[in-house]
């Protein structure tokens, strides 16, 4: 490479692929890669981002971090700075360079670049290797909106963040660094930086009970539903009806209560009569930020870096800087990493100065010349060491999963040499993900791992392949996965195995980590979240009220005609293969329920395209006309309940009757230009007899079985002579009387099920003057979709790995930290662990979730031998033994006295190989009257010897 002066700074295009077109160049999302992103950022974030460019220097850790993230994001393009040659020590923090890279002295940004490049081809990555001092001409950084430093000398920090500041507009500046066990970050994005979403919550709608008349006039929430509103705050109105002066105002609100707010001046209007929604409007904020400044406690590290041009050597607990905790690396990357996007999109509130410290009990070691030299000069020598033997049960890959195998590769965790393992999960079948394909890239990061993959589920299906013997071989469990079910699972299994468990999750900027540690700390499921609300039945069959339920009603009518009633269609035939047995139709009708939903399926089973088109619009007439028109038949539009208020008013509303027009784009379930090429078939299709039917009010009246149907004489006679005629038809065939289940897949945009549920969503949502949602909101709604950006996924990754260290260290509780933090606020929040509780069961008796109860019997232990060793062994004797669902000794049920002579053996019986089953015991109250005192699981071998070498 030729001499650069100084003064100058240059920027290399290595040789890798030219990118693909930016999202700015066409102003069109890929959503297959995005999908998740732009529920977070939204699409004008996310073209904001298209059309930026990034200038980051430092390839160290925390830079990596800063780029795989930016990158990720998809901003326009990105410089890496980097002037030094990769070493031994960037093998453990940093995931991107590679022994070979080591070996043949390649410079760090020369080694990253190309393996960054690949995250996203839309990104435009450069290099730049000059050096960038004091005499640097800085006009260069004019082309960038956002310029990053780490690992930068204070000095040069201030002088590049003046520069940044001073332009108009300004670049925003961000300076952030990780020293051992220490971080911080550093944000200045000019005098007055305008944020647009302070939060990135989405304003909720909610529906209006009352509206005095006076001043001020006090709005109450229907149903008591609390508003969140704070004091300050602005809120839009509609659809109100009589105090229709609102309608489409906004308000500043004085909140009252959390049901009710104050507006202001409502004496002169209308009396309000009823219905009405408002609405929170997001204002745009202004922050002003000042030129750099430090922490006191870091400006010591920063005076010894400028005057020795290095920082402090290791050798005592003050002089870990000179380490680098990857975790951290990982965690203090995602933080700012979002305000990098931050400061490109306006979107979110930024941050204005933080420092973090981790504490670990260190016994420094000498440096060793290898990876984990910048681990043992943060953890120590015997920390270090306890890792790399630590065998690990990681539980789904998905985007944490990824990350935190990514910085466990890096901290060696489960190395080979050490007998150390990491066990693999895939939890879910991913549809993007092959579990092999994460193994490899671990490896790819550190050779030394041992890594086992698996992709069979962790569930009750497959205890016998991962036993509690599989269990008894680890040290930790790791969780990644995406549903509480799963947890509930995994965390029952945990404690069940007294195995310490880490669980996280994200939602968007959102992120939490869970800290459960064998007899220290309460588990997952000693916490139960409240449940998700259902919609109810009534209100989705008939009373829609936003747009949720139309988009809910529409998933459940994919679910309906694609997938359910086909299966159970196929199941028909499955179990009735023969024309002579399908046949015997009056006996198969009382004798299996949804077989007349079967010859219903048969007798309108399209032949050809026309017929679907058909079907199509008969279904059109039947959800959005004559829906309407039963409706308004039962309920008049001047109905009124008993005490006289209207039936139609909020958040019931009126249907109108749609009729079919196929010129507008709405209406066709296929494009217009497919349907009109068929117009003739679609308007020769005769209207049909319509009966009105029974609505269902009651909003506690669940959803009926659509299985169990009433079917009268002479609607079974008109069906067995449809399956006959269909049986005896010369063109059907065994394959031809099969349907194939469509099974909603929500990432798949080529399947039309988003489609269909957009378009039967945004009809409904028109038959009931409902705002309707775009495709995008949609599929997030339908699809259950968690929204995810990978700074959130990194920064909670990095913070679970910290829990791990001190895990592996055997700490106290008071150092183990749960985690909460919004990235958008920004907030992060650190809290104890919740200590674990103990149940008394005497006064010198109690237990835990973490404590087992353990008897061993033999082939002729009794009932009674049973009970007797309890209260040998345990000092209280049962008065109820039950296993599983099964009673086994209950005093008060009949005959269960004679029972206790007979043999564990025989009222168990267990399976063949089944070395002990687990059994529920309770005790006497001491007070005559009380409930019965639980005791904790008790486990019974079936003899001594079946310890050894267990069989859940």
């Amino acid at each position: 490479m030729l001499f650069i002066s100084p003064t100058e700074f240059t920027e290399e295009h290595l040789d890798t692929p030219s990118p693909l077109p930016t999202m700015a160049d066409s102003m069109d999302i890929d959503d297959s890669l995005y999908s998740r992103q732009r529920y977070v950022l939204g699409d004008s974030a996310m073209q904001q981002m298209a059309q930026s460019a990034v200038f980051l220097s430092g390839m160290g850790a925390l830079g990596v971090e800063i780029a795989k993230n930016i990158v990720l994001a998809g901003v326009k393009a990105v410089t890496f700075h980097d002037c030094k040659r990769c070493e031994v020590w960037d093998l453990g923090t940093n995931f991107f360079i590679r022994e070979e890279d080591v070996h043949s002295q390649k410079k760090r940004v020369e080694a990253v670049h190309s393996r960054v490049a690949e995250l996203n081809p839309y990104v435009q990555v450069s290099v730049a290797t000059d050096v960038l001092d004091e005499n640097t001409d800085l006009s260069f950084l004019k082309r960038y909106q956002c310029v990053v430093l780490t690992g930068t000398k204070l000095s040069l920090q201030k002088r590049i963040d003046y520069f940044c500041h001073s332009q108009q507009p300004p670049i925003k500046f961000i300076g952030c660094d990780v020293f051992g066990i220490c971080s911080r970050v550093f944000c200045d994005f000019g005098e007055a930086f305008e944020v647009s979403d302070p939060t990135g919550e989405e304003p909720k709608e909610l529906f209006i009970q009352n509206i005095s008349q006076g001043n001020p006039g006090v709005v109450t929430c229907m149903d008591s539903r609390t508003h969140g509103l704070q004091t300050g705050q602005s809120v839009c109105f509609k659809e109100i009806s009589g105090m229709s002066e609102l309608n489409g105002t906004t308000h500043q609100v004085t909140v009252l209560s959390p049901y009710s707010f104050a507006i202001g001046d409502t004496s002169s209007f209308q009396p309000y009569a009823h219905a009405g929604i408002f609405r929170l409007v997001k204002m745009p904020k202004i922050f002003t930020f000042a030129p750099l400044q430090l922490h006191t406690i870091m400006l010591a590290l920063d005076a010894f870096l400028e005057q020795y041009a290095r920082l402090p050597n290791i050798g005592s607990v003050s002089r870990c800087a000179r380490g680098c905790l990857s975790p951290l690396a990982a965690a203090v990357g995602g933080i700012a990493s979002q305000e990098v996007l931050k400061a490109l999109t306006g979107k979110f509130s930024p941050l204005q100065q933080w420092v973090e410290a981790h504490c670990f009990n260190v016994d420094f070691g000498v440096c060793r010349g290898d990876r984990y030299d910048a681990l043992r000069a943060c953890i120590g020598e015997s920390l270090c060491l306890k890792l790399h033997k630590f065998q690990v049960f990681m539980v789904g890959c998905g985007a944490i999963g990824c990350e935190m195998l990514k910085n466990m590769a890096l901290m060696g965790v489960g190395l080979s040499r050490c007998s150390g393992e990491l066990v693999q999960f895939l939890e879910c079948y991913l549809l993007f993900l092959d579990i092999t394909t994460a193994a490899a890239a671990s490896l790819e990061i550190n050779p030394e791992l041992q890594i086992d993959a698996h992709l069979n589920k962790v569930c009750p299906a497959t205890e016998d392949m991962y036993s509690d013997a599989f269990f008894s071989r680890l040290n930790l469990v790791v969780t990644a996965l995406d549903n509480v079910e799963a947890r509930r699972y995994v965390d029952s299994r945990s404690v069940s195995n007294q195995k310490a468990l880490l669980d996280s999750g994200t939602m968007g900027t959102k992120g939490h980590t869970e800290i459960i540690v064998p007899y220290l700390t309460e588990s997952y499921n000693s916490h139960r979240d409240p449940p998700e609300e259902e919609i109810p039945f009534c209100t989705l069959k008939s009373f829609p009220a936003v747009i949720e339920h139309t988009i809910q009603w529409a998933r459940d009518k994919f679910e309906s005609a694609f997938s359910h009633k086909p299966s159970i269609y196929n199941m028909f035939w499955q179990s009735h293969s023969s024309a002579q047995e399908v046949l015997q139709v009056r006996i198969i009708l009382h004798t299996m329920e949804g077989s007349f939903q079967v010859i219903k399926l048969l007798s309108r089973r399209p032949t050809q395209w026309n017929h679907c088109l058909a079907l199509a619009r008969l279904k059109f007439d039947k959800y959005f006309k004559k829906k309407a028109l039963q409706l308004l038949h039962s309920f008049p539009l001047d109905t009124r309940l008993k005490d006289g208020s209207l039936f139609w008013q909020s958040p019931k509303r009126p249907p109108s009757p749609i009729e079919f027009d196929l010129d507008d784009p709405l209406h066709p379930f296929d494009t217009c230009a497919r349907l009109k090429l068929l117009t003739s078939t679609l308007r020769k299709i005769t209207k049909c007899v319509y009966l009105y039917q029974h609505i269902e009010t009651d909003e506690t009246v669940k959803k009926p079985d659509q299985l169990k149907m009433t079917v009268s004489s002479e609607e079974e006679r008109q069906a067995i002579s449809q399956l006959q005629e269909a049986i005896n038809s010369s063109f059907v065939t065994p394959e031809r009387l099969r349907m194939t289940p469509l099974f909603f897949e929500k990432d798949d945009d080529s399947n039309g099920h988003i489609d269909f549920i957009a378009s039967a969503s945004a009809l409904r949502a028109h038959m009931y003057a409902i705002e309707a949602a775009d495709r995008l909101q949609t599929k997030r709604i339908a699809g259950k979709i968690i929204p995810a950006i990978a700074t959130s996924t990194a920064a909670v990754a990095g913070l679970v790995s910290l829990e791990l260290i001190k895990v592996a260290g055997g700490y106290g509780f008071e150092l183990f930290k749960n985690c909460f933090f919004n990235l958008a606020i920004p907030v992060m929040v650190l809290t104890e662990t919740a200590p674990v509780k103990r149940t008394q069961i005497r006064d010198d008796i109690s237990f835990s979730i973490w404590d087992r109860w353990t008897i061993f019997g033999h082939e002729d232990f009794t009932l009674s031998d049973f009970m007797n060793a309890v209260k040998e062994e345990y000092g209280i004797e049962p008065t109820m033994v039950v296993h599983g669902v099964k009673m086994l000794y209950v005093p008060v049920m009949p005959g269960h006295n004679k029972r206790l002579k007979l043999t564990m053996h025989r009222l168990i019986k267990p399976s063949a190989g089944r070395k002990y089953v687990d059994l529920t015991v309770s005790f006497a109250p001491e007070v005559d009257g009380d409930e019965d005192l639980p005791s904790p699981p008790l486990r019974y071998y079936f003899s001594r010897e079946s310890e050894s070498g267990e069989t859940a």
